[in-house]
């Protein structure tokens, strides 16, 4: 029994991906920046957990929304069909890894060294988003749809089918690669790391496109694009990843001037952290 079937099955799916969105998207986004006048060092960086309300709040508000909606809709006739233990564990690993980024050490050793910022920045992306996408979270469709879509029909026909648009695997795939690149500008990848508002945006632009790219390709596949067409928007974004990552790593200069004296509390140099987190870029996106 499929999870969406027919128009209005599909605008109410619609809009549980843009709920799922909004909340894992606010999550990150919540995440504020890493003051550089409180680099973390090697000898606290176990104890240096970070406790932010904000991603504490939206991440257990979407695992308390999805456990009681998936609960309830397995209950229902044909819903063990529609969403079976391998989505509600796929949906549970993916809100594991993002707390794993935004909440752990992790977290706090991205303010010291570039090499971990991208350790965070590729388990979001290439990690945490397709493991939320494949736990099913149009059911989610099962909870009341927001009082605003349906005081407003015709508001929501546009937000529905601009979601559509942004989600399918073209558009979906040129967003993802312009926040990218965009963001690995010396100069705004700099303000991200000085600026609590800035940074934010940068998070929530990196998991809020990599929701759209992989649910453009794993969810809206059947009715938009085949397998070729997703294999193809994988390894074209693993190419210009895998550049980026190269140029990283070869590069005879220090890109992030935020990155140029913090790594020598751990022992190596800025150029060496950056090479690093150029492999880390380079390497797990040809994996994939």
């Amino acid at each position: 029994m499929p999870v969406c079937r027919g128009f209005a099955s599909t605008r109410r799916c619609a809009v549980s991906g843009a709920v799922v969105l909004a909340f894992v998207t606010f999550a990150a986004a919540a995440l504020s920046a890493h003051p550089l006048e409180n680099v973390v060092t090697p000898a606290d960086v176990w104890h240096a957990w970070t406790f932010e309300p904000g991603v504490l709040l939206a991440l257990c508000g979407v695992a308390l929304v999805y456990a009681r909606t998936a609960a309830r809709l397995r209950r229902s006739p044909g819903g063990r069909a529609a969403i079976g233990g391998a989505e509600i564990a796929a949906f549970a690993a993916g809100l594991a890894v993002v707390a794993v980024a935004l909440v752990s050490p992790i977290d706090a050793a991205g303010s010291a060294l570039f090499s971990v910022h991208m350790v965070q920045h590729e388990l979001l992306m290439i990690v945490a988003a397709p493991l939320l996408v494949a736990g099913a979270p149009q059911v989610l469709m099962t909870w009341a749809a927001p009082s605003v879509l349906k005081r407003y029909p015709s508001f929501s026909r546009r937000a529905i089918r601009l979601l559509l648009l942004a989600s399918s695997p073209v558009a979906a795939w040129v967003l993802h690669a312009a926040a990218i690149l965009t963001w690995h500008a010396p100069v705004l990848f700099d303000a991200a790391v000085h600026n609590d508002a800035v940074h934010a945006l940068q998070h929530g632009s990196f998991v809020g496109t990599a929701l759209l790219f992989w649910w453009g390709l794993l969810r809206g596949r059947e009715q938009r694009a085949g397998y070729g067409v997703a294999v193809l928007s994988v390894f074209t974004t693993a190419v210009y990843t895998s550049v980026l990552g190269a140029l990283l790593t070869v590069a005879p200069t220090v890109w992030y001037s935020a990155y140029s004296a913090s790594p020598s509390a751990w022992g190596v140099s800025p150029l060496e952290d950056q090479q690093l987190g150029g492999l880390i870029m380079w390497v797990p996106g040809a994996i994939v």
